[in-house]
């Protein structure tokens, strides 16, 4: 994947944070490890918000709509 190069401005502390997983080789430099946060706090981010639209379905609808669902075509499954 093709990448682009961006500035950013951090507070001391988490550049010393950053340079320390370096040092301990948990990442080969700065970059790497500030693309692996920013990947991973928008995954998190991401299935977050999949949880809080799940969140918001009524679980005795959806019930209802499976079991619609399944007996219109249990018929036609093949027996296993």
């Amino acid at each position: 994947m093709a990448k682009t190069k961006v500035a950013v401005t951090l507070d001391t502390r988490t550049l010393h944070r950053v340079d320390r997983l370096v040092r301990e080789a948990r990442y080969p430099n700065r970059s790497q490890a500030i693309e692996a946060a920013v990947t991973g706090q928008l995954d998190r981010l991401e299935h977050r918000r999949l949880a809080e639209e799940c969140a918001k379905l009524d679980p005795v609808v959806e019930q209802a709509l499976a079991d619609e669902g399944l007996g219109a075509d249990a018929g036609t499954w093949p027996e296993y």
